[in-house]
């Protein structure tokens, strides 16, 4: 978990509908981060989509931004690691504690434990928030669980609760903050490569940089390096933001240029580059909504002649891939698991099918909180009948790449082994393969057909790509 600087933020103002007079005017930063991880846990708030409404709203920049960012993302990161150790230093067992104090208490065991702030201070930022949210007798018990927090560091920590010598699964489910599910499907899903479990866990635990995609035709990379971004280690559309706001690049502004990760990326690019036999004109993305794919492949459809059409079956997600395409694709709502094309109609289709998003939990730490391996089974099977109506939409000699942003083998090589078995007008391709060519020098995605992409080893989500063809 990055550290943050020893930065106290602005003070609340007293808005209206803003949390109560103390003594002490409110820390601003703590209480967006706070107001912020309350909303992931009560609404389903996705943080790295509120977040930034909050900063803004509240006049945040430049330090206070950054250390409200890390205060967020890191307590949501940590929360595993952190509720064993505040299970140590309570008297009362964790699910008697409001949930809003505890989630004061995880805000706390960040700060002493992750950052730069010094303990005392982190202690008493704390202390404040708490008699802020839950009454002063609440901020006496914080303040008692945090005072022993601050008796030993991290380290110091994980080696009580996260001994070695303990079960593996639970040990690095611990010492990694990952629910033991997600620790057992990502070692399944590294397969041989299953030594490299700790190393994948660590990475989902940095924090990602932020990568962007000059659009085919609308901005070129060279305008994004002027910027002040460097270039990225794969994809020929990548550039990647060492510091600053995206939206400060004129190009990103414009609509031009996007936020986009890197593997994103390389799977639209690698479906315009799989070879396919006879006509290329009619290209489909298939739940297409938020358009970071369907951005890239409109680009690359203009460009030699075809014409994509961006499908989502939420309208407000339709907009979304409206605003990605600009003029260069048609967009509708539709339904991905009903027949809502013709048989044979498209030469080219990009299924992102919804998945879990366990490739994403850097992006979007909450995830590994929100959903159980109980929703596995129920995302496999819309996986499976929106890859059977994508192929039935596929003509013969036509390509469809199946992408998901979860390494989850349930999600991935399963889903496609399912829907092939006893099908003989399906082949697959050498999805590696056709990656580097896109990519020359770009490795480690797995010995195909399908490919694999892996925080740790590509700095990219875990993204699964497998390229099929009509026969």
């Amino acid at each position: 978990m990055p550290p943050a600087r020893n930065t106290r933020g602005n003070r609340d103002n007293r808005r209206p509908g803003g949390p109560r007079r103390t003594g002490r005017p409110q820390d601003l930063v703590r209480r967006t981060a706070f107001d912020v991880i309350r909303a992931v846990d009560t609404r389903d708030a996705y943080a790295n989509l509120l977040l930034p409404a909050r900063l803004r709203d509240r006049g945040l920049t430049g330090r206070d931004a950054a250390l409200a960012t890390e205060l967020t993302y890191g307590t949501l990161r940590g929360r595993g690691t952190y509720d064993a150790i505040l299970a140590l230093c309570s008297d009362r067992e964790l699910r008697r504690v409001d949930a809003p104090l505890l989630d004061v208490l995880r805000l706390g065991a960040h700060q002493i434990l992750a950052t730069r702030i010094p303990p005392h201070a982190a202690v008493g930022t704390a202390v404040e928030l708490a008699r802020s949210v839950a009454g002063p007798g609440q901020s006496k018990f914080a303040n008692a669980v945090l005072r022993k927090v601050a008796t030993r560091d991290l380290d110091g920590w994980l080696a009580i609760v996260a001994p070695e010598g303990s079960d593996e699964t639970t040990r690095l489910s611990v010492a990694h903050s990952h629910p033991k599910w997600i620790v057992s499907a990502l070692r399944d899903a590294l397969g041989p490569d299953r030594g490299e479990i700790a190393d994948l866990l660590a990475a989902d635990n940095a924090r990602p940089r932020v990568t962007l995609v000059a659009r085919p035709g609308r901005a070129e990379v060279a305008e994004l390096l002027e910027a002040g971004a460097e270039p990225a280690p794969y994809a020929p559309t990548a550039a990647v933001l060492p510091e600053g706001d995206p939206a400060a690049i004129a190009a990103v502004r414009e609509g031009r240029a996007a936020v986009q990760d890197e593997a994103s990326q390389l799977v639209a690019l690698a479906l315009a580059a799989a070879p396919l036999e006879g006509r290329d004109e009619r290209w489909l993305d298939i739940a297409a909504g938020p358009g970071g794919k369907a951005g890239v492949l409109a680009a690359a459809a203009t460009e030699r002649g075809a014409r994509l059409l961006g499908a989502d079956l939420q309208p407000h997600r339709a907009a979304l891939v409206r605003r990605a395409v600009d003029d260069r694709a048609g967009v509708v709502v539709a339904d991905g698991t009903e027949p809502a094309w013709k048989p044979g109609a498209f030469d080219r289709i990009m299924l992102d099918a919804p998945c879990t998003g366990l490739g994403a939990l850097r992006r979007r730490p909450e995830a590994r909180w929100r959903r159980g391996p109980g929703s596995v089974p129920e995302l496999s099977d819309l996986q499976r009948r929106m890859l059977e109506r994508a192929l039935a939409a596929l003509r013969p000699g036509g390509v469809l790449a199946y992408v998901t942003c979860s390494p989850h083998l349930a999600e991935t090589r399963v889903v496609v082994d399912d829907v092939l078995r006893g099908r003989d007008d399906v082949e697959r391709l050498d999805s590696p393969a056709v990656l580097a060519s896109v990519a020359p020098g770009l490795a480690g995605l797995g010995d195909g057909p399908s490919a694999q992409f892996w925080p740790h080893r590509h700095g990219t989500d875990a993204m699964f790509l497998a390229l099929l063809r009509r026969v």
